[in-house]
């Protein structure tokens, strides 16, 4: 069977898909800003999927003129797989309005049933071609979350393009040991190097990067119904607090955290609101590393509300609540 032969249009009147993929705090959605404010006169719909049930991600996507689309009820490549086909069925209503999709899953994802999707459901297929599966590396965890998840497995297993993102956190021997790692598992797709995902568009759009002959002989199940399990293990819990935070609290609650339960905790991210200040606070950390900036002040009539996820292992809901709250305003 052809690829040509699972369209029903021509291959250059269907509209282009980018999965973004890439485990917990690679860097997905900073690739994706980068795609989306960089100047190539091109319009893409987004949709986010997000592990857990507070959503985050959105926020963290720049205030561009695309559309953005959330799905944070369950991941992507098992449970909203439905949710999935429904907004590109939508979506393709207002075809004239973009010139491609970007789906950013979550770090958990299992690419495979994602890009099945695009084969497995027949308007999808009719209307959509997956152009690439990019998946977004984090150089300097990747050696040790390789051993933990197998997701990270398959996210490199599975991808048309990686990007090596992070490369300015480690040496040139742990960056040959991370792609040595990489080739392993994976020695057909291009490995671009990246700092804060700042990648050539040229690297990640319109590459023509997927190959379902390809993926046929290395995955023969490829077309058939799958179901992805996560590690039991890994949880996520969102936390939200009206109150305005104190920001020196929170840093220092924060960062007593991350330095005793960083091994377990995979992923921190939030939208905080600190007193004084006007713009909303982007908190993210991966491990014990933690980063943030102001992304701009609160929309008018936004409810100034601070929104904190973690997602990992052995989480202590209570004693998080409890930590965040202690950050809050007297």
């Amino acid at each position: 069977m052809s690829d040509a032969s699972l369209t029903s249009e021509p291959a250059d009147t269907l509209v282009p898909v980018t999965v973004l993929t890439g485990f917990l705090g690679a860097g997905k959605t900073t690739l994706l800003n980068h795609i989306l404010t960089a100047e190539h006169g091109r319009k893409y719909a987004v949709v986010i999927n997000e592990f857990g049930e507070l959503g985050v991600d959105n926020d963290l996507v720049v205030d561009a003129d695309e559309e953005v689309f959330e799905m944070n009820n369950g991941c992507i490549c098992c449970t909203v797989r439905g949710d999935l086909i429904r907004i590109l069925g939508s979506l393709m209503k207002r075809r004239n309005k973009f010139d491609g999709i970007i789906i950013e899953t979550t770090g958990l994802a299992d690419p495979a049933p994602v890009a099945q999707t695009f084969f497995a459901d027949e308007d999808v297929r009719a209307k959509t071609r997956l152009d690439a599966v990019v998946t977004v590396v984090d150089a300097l965890n990747f050696l040790q979350t390789l051993k933990e998840s197998p997701e990270a497995h398959q996210q490199i297993a599975f991808a048309d393009v990686i990007i090596l993102n992070k490369t300015d956190l480690v040496d040139e021997s742990q960056l040959k040991a991370v792609e040595d790692a990489i080739r392993k598992i994976n020695a057909f797709a291009p490995i671009h190097k990246a700092q804060k995902g700042n990648v050539k568009l040229t690297d990640v759009m319109d590459v023509g990067g997927f190959d379902l002959q390809r993926t046929l002989s290395t995955t023969p199940d490829f077309l058939e119904n799958t179901h992805h399990h996560h590690e039991e293990d890994v949880n996520s819990i969102s936390l939200s607090l009206k109150t305005p935070l104190d920001a020196g609290r929170f840093q220092m609650w924060i960062g007593a955290l991350l330095q005793e339960k960083g091994a377990d905790i995979l992923r921190t991210k939030g939208i905080l609101n600190f007193e004084g200040q006007s713009d909303r606070f982007a908190f993210q950390a991966v491990h014990m590393m933690a980063d943030g900036n102001d992304i701009g002040p609160w929309k008018e009539g936004e409810e100034r509300e601070s929104r904190l996820v973690f997602i990992g292992r052995n989480l202590n809901r209570p004693q998080l609540r409890r930590g965040f709250e202690s950050c809050a305003v007297a």
